[in-house]
């Protein structure tokens, strides 16, 4: 079933942020545990403390200072859109968040989005607004699992701690 859905979760960043990680919209699970990556299938977070060879951040404020503890920006490209479930190849009438927002108030050096669609939404939506270009990350869903093992995950992830 499509829902037209408008993001609830704050951007997670502080002055500090080195690097700003966007994905498309947060899932349905994600929605209902109130942040990001939230499916317990999701590789976001494994990866992450893999990168950063910590342990795995359990709970939404464990995982925000996750992220400011590595000064990584935590946002979604998208404000709103019709989706079906967290099948991003069915969105429609997306509306862009403004990532200005971040760019302004924190030391960005480094932009990510993590899968296809969400880098194809930030280039036609948001870098014409920002002149910031992104570079992709494979998405971390357990519906891309068939695409990259969780190894090469890691291996494409670790550009991240270039930057931070």
């Amino acid at each position: 079933m499509i829902e037209y859905i408008t993001h609830t979760l704050d951007p997670v960043y502080d002055s500090r942020s080195r690097i700003l990680i966007l994905g498309t919209m947060p899932s349905p699970r994600s929605r209902q545990e109130g942040f990001y990556y939230g499916h317990p299938q999701n590789r976001f977070w494994r990866v992450l403390a893999d990168v950063f060879t910590e342990d795995i951040p359990s709970g939404n404020d464990e995982k925000r200072l996750f992220l400011l503890r590595h000064r990584i920006a935590l946002w979604d490209v998208l404000k709103s859109c019709s989706i079906e479930g967290a099948a991003d190849s069915s969105i429609t009438n997306p509306v862009p968040n403004d990532i200005n927002r971040i760019l302004l108030e924190a030391d960005i050096r480094a932009v990510f989005t993590t899968g296809q669609k969400a880098s194809q939404l930030y280039l036609r939506y948001c870098f014409p607004g920002t002149g910031a270009a992104a570079a992709y990350l494979p998405s971390t869903s357990p519906a891309n699992c068939a695409h990259f093992s969780y190894d090469d995950l890691v291996r494409a992830y670790r550009v991240i701690s270039e930057f931070v």
